[in-house]
């Protein structure tokens, strides 16, 4: 890719920061401002409504959508929203498992459930599919030499889903 895309991630804040900043300093992409615990929660305490705010701004300009997917990340409500959010702005999207990325105490985690495969589309006529019916299966890194992997493949998943967002839109007729 000639341009860096910008990327918004999404991501389980509180078990997940470390290994998502991991991701986030890549240098091939730019993914939007971490956000500093000090803001985060101040954002929080503003309300729902602010939480939605802040994501419907970052996601507008996003040229791609990424969930970071740890051991909880699919139960998590804000996430959910993005995914919905996302889907709804047709922006490109793909998932990369992140549990065997290590934090600062070198430890890894659980598998986490694939969000994309917990939310239903209703496709008219009673038909539902689940956006993971849209999407190849997330990345799932060398648990070996996480990291690199997921360097050595981060452009091509970002360009794959921009393609196939495409495709999927011409398709899908929105």
């Amino acid at each position: 890719m000639s341009k860096k895309p910008k990327i918004f991630y999404s991501f389980h804040y509180e078990l997940d920061v470390i290994r998502t900043q991991q991701v986030r300093n890549i240098g091939s992409v730019e993914g939007n401002k971490p956000v500093s615990p000090i803001e985060w929660e101040q954002v929080k305490r503003s309300g729902d409504n602010a939480v939605k705010n802040w994501i419907d701004k970052n996601l507008a300009n996003a040229d791609c959508f990424i969930v970071l997917i740890g051991q909880q990340t699919s139960a998590r409500p804000w996430v959910r929203y993005e995914i919905e959010k996302a889907w709804s702005l047709k922006k490109p999207m793909q998932g990369i498992y992140i549990h065997n990325l290590r934090d600062f105490q070198l430890r890894v985690t659980n598998k986490g459930v694939n969000p994309f495969s917990t939310i239903s589309l209703n496709m008219g006529y009673g038909n539902q599919k689940k956006i993971s019916d849209y999407l190849p299966s997330p990345l799932d890194p060398n648990p070996y030499n996480a990291y690199q992997d997921i360097v050595n493949k981060l452009d091509k998943l970002i360009s794959d889903a921009i393609h196939r967002r495409r495709i999927l839109n011409a398709s899908l007729r929105f």
